[in-house]
């Protein structure tokens, strides 16, 4: 399987589960299933992005480009990790402002189908991009890219699952519904901690390759 179709794949997947979790987090009054679809436009278009990288990498040299795009796959990564910082920030917000103001109800048998749903489909993804992460080929900056893109990707398998375990909670105890917002709150925290990583990781490969 080439590079390109996992990508395709993947990307297929999320814009399925983008409308999927958009309809049962507005109609479950759910801020961590609307975290979790947030974040998966975010990953659509960072994968639309690699996708276009890719591209450019396969150009023939011109002559006003005569070493082609060599870095286009890791500003795709930049960009990718900044659209998620980008939906860590808003998801943290919100859920502070709810933790504060009052949390309303939440449904929580919606919210533990379709995050358990979100969770097995994302697990297939990242264990389908997980093949193509280490291909010797690459380079430094085509591995950060894909890096990039399998981060989100399991991040997303965890945070679904981190949803579904708090839609449970919920509808097993017909209340707490103070969870929904803090998991939505944990989950941003630690997937923004891991964009930070991944920046800094992209930087050093780019003044790496500045310097050769």
């Amino acid at each position: 399987m080439t590079r390109r179709t996992r990508l395709v794949i993947v990307l297929g997947l999320n814009l399925v589960l983008i409308a999927v979790l958009v309809v049962v987090g507005i109609s479950a009054n759910s801020l961590g299933v609307l975290a979790a679809g947030g974040d998966y436009v975010a990953d659509s278009g960072a994968i639309m992005l690699a996708l276009f990288a890719i591209w450019l990498t396969q150009r023939p040299p011109s002559a006003r480009r005569p070493n082609g795009y060599p870095h286009a796959t890791a500003y795709a990564a930049v960009i990718n990790a900044t659209l998620l910082g980008v939906v860590v920030v808003v998801v943290i917000v919100t859920a502070v402002w709810r933790l504060v103001d009052g949390t309303e109800h939440v449904e929580g048998e919606p919210v533990l189908i379709a995050s358990a749903l979100a969770a097995s489909v994302m697990a297939v993804g990242a264990v389908i991009l997980g093949g193509d992460v280490d291909d010797d080929s690459d380079t430094d900056a085509d591995r950060a890219n894909m890096r990039a893109i399998l981060l989100d990707t399991v991040a997303d398998a965890a945070a679904a699952a981190g949803v579904a375990a708090t839609g449970a909670i919920i509808l097993a105890t017909g209340g707490w519904y103070w969870l929904d917002p803090a998991v939505a709150l944990a989950i941003a925290l630690v997937i923004g901690y891991h964009v930070v990583l991944l920046l800094r990781d992209i930087t050093k490969g780019l003044r790496a390759a500045g310097q050769t």
